[in-house]
Protein backbone atom coordinates (compact mmCIF):
# COMPACT_ATOMS: atom_id res chain seq x y z
CA UNK A 1 0.00 0.00 0.00
CA UNK A 2 3.16 2.28 0.74
CA UNK A 3 4.45 1.96 -2.20
CA UNK A 4 1.76 2.88 -4.24
CA UNK A 5 0.98 6.14 -2.64
CA UNK A 6 4.33 6.76 -3.60
CA UNK A 7 3.64 5.78 -7.32
CA UNK A 8 1.01 7.94 -7.54
CA UNK A 9 2.20 11.21 -7.00
CA UNK A 10 4.83 10.43 -9.48
CA UNK A 11 2.43 8.95 -12.02
CA UNK A 12 0.70 11.92 -12.16
CA UNK A 13 3.67 13.74 -12.82
CA UNK A 14 4.08 11.90 -16.01
CA UNK A 15 0.73 12.00 -17.02
CA UNK A 16 0.59 15.97 -16.73
CA UNK A 17 3.84 16.36 -18.70
CA UNK A 18 2.74 13.20 -21.72
CA UNK A 19 1.56 15.45 -24.97
CA UNK A 20 -1.25 14.26 -27.42
CA UNK A 21 -0.05 11.51 -29.48
CA UNK A 22 -1.99 10.51 -32.58
CA UNK A 23 -5.41 8.84 -31.66
CA UNK A 24 -5.62 4.68 -33.70
CA UNK A 25 -8.10 2.38 -33.07
CA UNK A 26 -6.81 -0.26 -30.66
CA UNK A 27 -7.72 -3.27 -33.21
CA UNK A 28 -4.97 -2.73 -35.10
CA UNK A 29 -3.59 -5.99 -36.49
CA UNK A 30 -0.21 -6.42 -38.56
CA UNK A 31 2.25 -4.02 -38.90
CA UNK A 32 3.25 -2.66 -42.31
CA UNK A 33 5.96 -0.15 -43.02
CA UNK A 34 4.13 3.59 -44.70
CA UNK A 35 7.34 5.61 -46.73
CA UNK A 36 7.40 8.49 -48.57
CA UNK A 37 9.86 9.22 -51.33
CA UNK A 38 9.09 12.86 -50.46
CA UNK A 39 9.99 12.30 -46.21
CA UNK A 40 11.57 10.22 -44.55
CA UNK A 41 10.22 9.24 -40.43
CA UNK A 42 9.75 12.25 -38.49
CA UNK A 43 11.33 14.52 -41.08
CA UNK A 44 10.50 18.18 -42.45
CA UNK A 45 7.59 17.59 -45.08
CA UNK A 46 8.47 19.86 -47.79
CA UNK A 47 6.83 22.90 -49.02
CA UNK A 48 5.75 21.51 -52.15
CA UNK A 49 2.77 19.20 -50.21
CA UNK A 50 1.66 21.96 -47.77
CA UNK A 51 -1.19 24.82 -47.65
CA UNK A 52 1.21 27.46 -48.31
CA UNK A 53 3.00 25.38 -51.46
CA UNK A 54 1.37 23.62 -54.08
CA UNK A 55 -0.65 21.87 -51.45
CA UNK A 56 -0.29 18.26 -53.27
CA UNK A 57 -0.48 15.41 -51.53
CA UNK A 58 2.33 13.50 -50.92
CA UNK A 59 3.69 9.92 -52.62
CA UNK A 60 2.97 7.46 -50.12
CA UNK A 61 4.44 3.70 -50.52
CA UNK A 62 3.24 0.94 -48.05
CA UNK A 63 4.49 -3.09 -47.65
CA UNK A 64 3.57 -5.89 -45.59
CA UNK A 65 -0.25 -5.91 -46.09
CA UNK A 66 -1.41 -8.72 -44.30
CA UNK A 67 -3.64 -11.57 -46.25
CA UNK A 68 -7.16 -11.02 -46.55
CA UNK A 69 -7.24 -7.34 -46.69
CA UNK A 70 -9.87 -5.87 -48.69
CA UNK A 71 -8.89 -2.21 -49.07
CA UNK A 72 -6.75 -0.12 -47.56
CA UNK A 73 -8.04 3.63 -45.50
CA UNK A 74 -5.71 6.70 -44.65
CA UNK A 75 -5.94 9.42 -42.27
CA UNK A 76 -3.64 12.11 -42.14
CA UNK A 77 -3.83 14.44 -39.08
CA UNK A 78 -1.78 16.94 -37.18
CA UNK A 79 -1.93 16.41 -33.06
CA UNK A 80 -0.82 19.63 -32.40
CA UNK A 81 -3.06 22.01 -33.84
CA UNK A 82 -3.99 24.34 -31.11
CA UNK A 83 -7.96 23.80 -30.52
CA UNK A 84 -8.11 19.62 -31.17
CA UNK A 85 -6.85 17.18 -33.66
CA UNK A 86 -6.61 18.84 -37.29
CA UNK A 87 -7.64 16.24 -39.97
CA UNK A 88 -6.22 16.99 -43.34
CA UNK A 89 -7.14 13.68 -45.59
CA UNK A 90 -9.59 10.45 -45.07
CA UNK A 91 -9.71 7.81 -47.88
CA UNK A 92 -10.98 4.45 -48.18
CA UNK A 93 -11.72 1.73 -50.57
CA UNK A 94 -8.63 2.36 -51.87
CA UNK A 95 -7.85 -1.25 -53.80
CA UNK A 96 -6.32 -4.18 -51.73
CA UNK A 97 -3.65 -4.60 -54.71
CA UNK A 98 -2.56 -1.14 -54.29
CA UNK A 99 0.68 -0.50 -52.95
CA UNK A 100 1.23 3.89 -53.22
CA UNK A 101 -0.32 6.53 -53.17
CA UNK A 102 1.11 8.72 -56.34
CA UNK A 103 1.64 12.65 -55.74
CA UNK A 104 -0.68 15.13 -56.06
CA UNK A 105 -4.40 12.47 -55.77
CA UNK A 106 -7.29 14.86 -57.21
CA UNK A 107 -9.33 16.09 -54.46
CA UNK A 108 -12.29 14.42 -56.19
CA UNK A 109 -14.61 12.73 -53.64
CA UNK A 110 -14.93 9.45 -55.88
CA UNK A 111 -11.69 8.52 -57.68
CA UNK A 112 -12.10 6.72 -60.89
CA UNK A 113 -10.14 3.43 -58.99
CA UNK A 114 -13.42 3.75 -56.73
CA UNK A 115 -11.09 4.98 -53.68
CA UNK A 116 -13.55 7.07 -51.95
CA UNK A 117 -12.37 10.59 -50.22
CA UNK A 118 -14.16 12.49 -47.64
CA UNK A 119 -14.22 16.25 -45.93
CA UNK A 120 -11.11 17.59 -43.80
CA UNK A 121 -11.06 19.80 -41.37
CA UNK A 122 -10.80 22.99 -43.67
CA UNK A 123 -13.64 22.16 -45.38
CA UNK A 124 -12.14 20.97 -48.28
CA UNK A 125 -12.79 17.17 -50.14
CA UNK A 126 -9.29 15.08 -50.40
CA UNK A 127 -6.20 16.19 -48.95
CA UNK A 128 -4.97 19.54 -47.25
CA UNK A 129 -1.87 20.33 -46.95
CA UNK A 130 -0.04 21.44 -43.43
CA UNK A 131 -0.80 25.18 -42.15
CA UNK A 132 -0.01 25.43 -38.88
CA UNK A 133 0.61 28.74 -37.04
CA UNK A 134 3.81 30.15 -37.43
CA UNK A 135 5.92 29.03 -34.58
CA UNK A 136 6.84 25.27 -33.25
CA UNK A 137 6.89 22.92 -35.83
CA UNK A 138 4.16 20.39 -36.15
CA UNK A 139 3.88 16.67 -36.18
CA UNK A 140 1.81 15.41 -39.35
CA UNK A 141 0.63 11.88 -38.93
CA UNK A 142 -0.48 9.90 -42.11
CA UNK A 143 -1.99 6.39 -40.74
CA UNK A 144 -2.47 3.40 -43.29
CA UNK A 145 -5.18 0.72 -42.43
CA UNK A 146 -5.32 -2.45 -43.95
CA UNK A 147 -9.37 -3.61 -44.03
CA UNK A 148 -11.13 -6.82 -44.22
CA UNK A 149 -13.87 -5.00 -46.26
CA UNK A 150 -14.94 -2.00 -48.27
CA UNK A 151 -16.70 0.70 -46.37
CA UNK A 152 -20.10 1.77 -46.99
CA UNK A 153 -19.76 5.55 -46.55
CA UNK A 154 -20.67 8.88 -48.24
CA UNK A 155 -17.79 10.36 -50.39
CA UNK A 156 -17.21 13.83 -49.96
CA UNK A 157 -18.92 14.23 -46.40
CA UNK A 158 -17.62 11.71 -44.14
CA UNK A 159 -15.42 12.44 -41.88
CA UNK A 160 -12.73 10.90 -39.90
CA UNK A 161 -14.89 10.05 -37.08
CA UNK A 162 -17.24 8.89 -39.66
CA UNK A 163 -14.31 6.53 -40.98
CA UNK A 164 -13.37 5.84 -37.32
CA UNK A 165 -16.22 4.03 -36.83
CA UNK A 166 -16.92 1.87 -39.90
CA UNK A 167 -13.54 0.96 -39.41
CA UNK A 168 -14.32 -0.65 -36.47
CA UNK A 169 -13.91 -4.63 -36.14
CA UNK A 170 -12.14 -4.59 -39.79
CA UNK A 171 -8.86 -3.44 -39.38
CA UNK A 172 -6.26 -6.12 -39.97
CA UNK A 173 -3.18 -4.20 -40.81
CA UNK A 174 -1.62 -0.83 -39.88
CA UNK A 175 1.19 1.42 -40.82
CA UNK A 176 2.25 4.97 -39.62
CA UNK A 177 4.42 7.66 -41.10
CA UNK A 178 4.91 11.12 -39.16
CA UNK A 179 6.46 13.81 -40.65
CA UNK A 180 6.96 17.75 -39.53
CA UNK A 181 5.75 21.09 -41.08
CA UNK A 182 6.85 24.73 -39.68
CA UNK A 183 6.07 28.17 -40.85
Amino acid sequence: MARMILCCPLLLVLLAGCRREAETPSDQGAVMKLTSPAFAEGEPIPKKYAGDGENRSPPLKWTGAPLGDKSFALIADDPDAPTKTWVHWVIWNVAADTQELGEGVPTDARLPDGAKQGKNDAGGVGYGGPAPPAGKAHRYFFKLYALDATLDLKEGTATKADLEQAMKGHIIGHGQLMGTYQK
